[in-house]
């Protein structure tokens, strides 16, 4: 071999070899590159997520509050409000008894009022007292059931002429009124009632006219 032949060969030896040398760095750094990667990788899996504390409270609700307040502010179920249902209930059970009771008395006052004209066949003074009494528990009966001083009394028709049917029908009027109050339920306006009243009340002053 010639000597430029064999600096040609040592040439190309040392290119191939430099060649060669530059694919082992250049895999080298792939294969670093490559494992790099692999470990961010695994290292991004293996951090902790955050997660919610087990002492951290959900989020308030503002139109919860607000509905609490207005509760807590209109006082249901009160000490006080309880109080006065109460009272109001048992005032108007009072007012029902105390019309109950002036029913019973009108009826009574009416009875012992035929009876003794039946004895009498007169009216004295304490017949006179007793129909001014049936009177004005008889207007006091028709303002509780919704009527008024301002109403006219019903025009009685067939009013009987002798006096001792007169007082009878004033008796039989009275014990229908009492009936009638008994019937009916607290606080209703009962039309029934304030009629029959109104009848009641025609008769008793035009009996009064008659005994004076």
């Amino acid at each position: 071999m010639s000597v430029g032949q064999r600096s040609a060969t040592i040439a190309v030896n040392k290119l191939m070899l430099g060649f060669s040398d530059r694919q082992h760095i250049s895999r080298g750094l792939i294969l670093a590159l490559t494992v790099f990667v692999f470990a961010c990788a695994a290292f991004g899996q293996t951090l902790p997520r955050p997660s919610a504390s087990p002492s951290a409270s959900p989020p308030s609700d503002p139109t919860a509050s607000n509905s609490q307040k207005d509760d807590s502010d209109t006082n249901f179920g009160s000490p006080e409000n309880e109080m006065h249902a109460k009272w109001a209930l048992k005032e108007e059970k009072k007012r029902y008894d105390e019309n109950l009771a002036r029913a019973r008395e009108v009826s009574d006052l009416a009875m012992q009022l035929s009876k003794d004209y039946e004895t009498r066949k007169t009216f004295n003074s304490d017949d006179n007292k007793r129909l001014e009494r049936l009177e004005k528990l008889t207007k006091r009966i028709r303002n509780e059931a919704g009527g008024s001083d301002s109403d006219t009394d019903a025009d009685i028709k067939d009013i009987p002429a002798e006096v001792r049917m007169l007082v009878k029908h004033v008796a039989e009027h009275a014990d229908e009124l009492q009936k009638m109050v008994e019937k009916t339920p607290r606080n209703v306006v009962s039309a029934a009632v304030i009629g029959q009243a109104n009848k009641l009340l025609g008769l008793v002053q035009h009996l009064r006219d008659v005994s004076r």
